[in-house]
């Protein structure tokens, strides 16, 4: 799962993104409403960690201004505000929950958990490629009923596949789900990774399901005769 930190204070965003790392989140961070805002805009996350109090740009002009635009990514919003009336307007500005500091970790990834929960609601409960199934809300991932245990980058990998079923899945647009901003991924690396994911959810007799379509990328689909 790929989460935006809008965080100006480095030391905190620091601590928390590696916190989220920890619990198996793949975390960019953003040090202004500004790049924040530009970061949502470009790239595809699954949650926003949104600072209220931020520099030039606060937390609930970038809410309003990524809702303008459309952008449905839950938000999260941090804030040392704790009137009710502060947390209408953190809420009318288009945020899907908010958080008053300071609060503890455990409770900010249970909330980030919850609203992961609540916008998968509208998506499939259980993804299907011929035998092969995986369930988002509880990340497990089976074949033929026999469960599969795959690491953070592998199921963020496979899930990225699934939800994409049928379609040529470039390296590039891999890496953009699966690792931060940060990380300098190269193609094999996205290559090992696959080739391990590739082993765990082909044994037996189901066939290959992971299909390497040279110098574009990877689909998914039933076996190929």
């Amino acid at each position: 799962m790929r989460v935006l930190l809008i965080e100006d204070d480095r030391k905190a965003a620091k601590l928390v993104a590696k916190g989220l790392q920890e619990e198996g989140f793949v975390v960019d961070v953003a040090a202004s409403g500004e790049e924040g805002e530009e970061q949502a805009t470009l790239n595809e996350y699954d949650v926003i960690v949104l600072d209220w109090l931020l520099p030039t740009k606060d937390g609930i002009a970038v809410c309003r201004a990524l809702r303008a635009r459309d952008v449905s990514t839950p938000i999260l919003m941090l804030t040392a505000r704790d009137s009710v009336a502060d947390r209408v307007d953190g809420l009318s500005s288009g945020a899907d929950d908010y958080l008053t500091k300071p609060f503890g970790f455990a409770e900010l990834v249970a909330r980030i958990r919850a609203l992961l929960r609540r916008s998968r609601l509208v998506r499939a409960a259980v993804l299907r490629v011929a035998d092969l199934t995986l369930e988002p809300a509880t990340r497990r991932v089976t074949r033929g009923g026999t469960a599969i245990t795959l690491t953070s980058k592998e199921y963020a990998i496979l899930e990225v596949l699934m939800r994409s079923a049928g379609e040529i899945v470039s390296r590039t647009r891999l890496v953009e789900h699966v690792w931060d901003e940060a990380s300098e991924v190269i193609d094999n690396v996205v290559d090992v990774h696959v080739s391990h994911l590739r082993k765990k959810i082909e044994r037996g007799e189901g066939g290959s399901l992971i299909h390497t379509v040279r110098g574009f990328g990877y689909r998914l689909g039933p076996p190929e005769d």
